[in-house]
């Protein structure tokens, strides 16, 4: 693509990532009814990777989608292509090992087709990007933001392309890590768990039958997410520095200590794809809104991956955006006023906090071995499963069916 300096759009969105590929494709609506113009940025090449034949791989990550988000890709018109490799969560099985204490929760009681989906990033980053070839939008790919600073009616952005933009609104949705928030002067306050994710593919040796399972450990919790097939997506929560010991171990090795850990109400575990380990902490920005500035998705909250509503979130504040920018544009309202960027936050502020709290108690509840809270929680966990009506409120509310 020719690159047009000084390019003046409405939308700068940078990071082509699941989140700004969802923003701009949620954009549509809007690009086509109002002719607004969208730039986005990413540093990684994309657009090659959609027209190669897709090659599931067994170590592909993936992403945990609740009903609700599957519900916003439908809208987007793009739920029947990330169907195709996803794969549905029917149950969802929480328990705490050596503890009676397990709550349970089926589709079939919340009347919904399933309770989420897991799909690989690499599919989900396929079907957003096809999407986004064919709208008019300016691809800067791959190309990343070396200056960002503020100008007339936004800011200006100088790309490593030798482009520069001008945008009346600014987006970052670029994960957090390109520094631009640094540049900008946004701080973010960050809570380390002392703790690391370690993350792999495994095979099971029954099928899954669409369960999902959390299941609370004295090392950490595990949880094991539905894959296509008789694979699940692990999720092994350690000690700062005690998953090194496990990363070194060969695979048979490791299959035998998830075993010992996990229990076998799932089946044997009888393969184990490449091991990934990540360090977590609760990061949220000072910041996520400024005078043609917002901010999203990980660069304005990192969570920990426990209750698995991290995208999920993010998703839900690309809906809410889009829905100020509409408000915005009906009202003859700048997009980046800080009358539309106020509305934005206001949608947001409510469910991003809860979903914060949420997260970090149930990391501290269950990272606390204590004999009597360990009764609680089991007492809690059996309540909760009694209590039919409490429970399924909180599935809706994690499943993004309400706010």
């Amino acid at each position: 693509m020719s690159v047009e300096a000084d390019r003046e759009v409405d939308i700068a969105i940078v990071g082509g990532g699941l989140v700004g590929a969802s923003l701009a494709s949620a954009l549509a609506p809007l690009i086509e009814r109002h002719g607004l113009t969208v730039a986005v940025i990413e540093a990684a090449p994309i657009l090659d990777r959609t027209t190669a034949p897709w090659q599931p791989s067994f170590d592909a990550r993936s992403s945990a989608i609740a009903q609700g988000s599957a519900e916003r890709f439908r809208t987007m018109g793009l739920w029947s292509a990330m169907a195709e490799q996803a794969a549905a969560i029917l149950r969802i099985h929480v328990s705490e090992r050596g503890r009676l204490g397990v709550t349970r929760l089926t589709a079939a009681e919340l009347d919904q087709p399933a309770l989420g989906y897991v799909i690989p990033n690499a599919w989900m980053g396929r079907v957003l990007h096809r999407r986004l070839a064919e709208l008019p939008i300016d691809w800067h790919c791959p190309s990343h933001v070396e200056t960002i600073v503020p100008a007339a009616e936004g800011y200006r952005l100088a790309l490593s392309n030798g482009g520069t933009l001008r945008a009346g609104l600014t987006v970052l949705a670029d994960g957090g890590r390109s520094g631009l928030k640094e540049q900008l002067g946004i701080g973010s306050d960050s809570v380390p768990y002392d703790q690391v994710a370690l993350i792999a593919n495994v095979e099971m040796s029954q099928p899954h039958e669409g369960v999902a399972y959390e299941r609370f450990t004295r090392e950490g919790p595990i949880a094991l997410l539905p894959l296509r097939g008789q694979q699940m997506a692990l999720i092994w929560t350690h000690a700062l520095g005690r998953e090194q010991a496990r990363m070194a171990l060969g695979d048979g090795d490791f299959l035998a200590e998830l075993q010992r850990a996990f229990g076998d109400r799932a089946g044997r575990f009888r393969r184990v794809g490449s091991r990934h380990a990540y360090p977590l902490t609760l990061v949220t920005a000072r910041e996520t809104i400024r005078p043609g500035l917002a901010v999203l998705g990980n660069a304005a909250h990192s969570l920990h991956p426990v209750a698995g509503q991290g995208f999920n979130l993010a998703l839900r504040g690309v809906t809410d955006l889009v829905a100020a920018l509409e408000q915005a544009l009906v009202g003859g309202e700048p997009l980046g006023g800080m009358l539309t960027l106020r509305d934005f936050e206001a949608r947001r502020i409510v469910d991003r906090h809860q979903v914060i709290r949420f997260s970090d108690g149930l990391v501290r509840l269950f990272g606390v071995d204590s004999g009597l809270l360990a009764h609680a929680r089991a007492a809690g966990l059996v309540g909760l499963n009694l209590l039919g009506p409490l429970r399924r409120g909180l599935a809706r509310r994690a499943m993004g069916l309400e706010r």
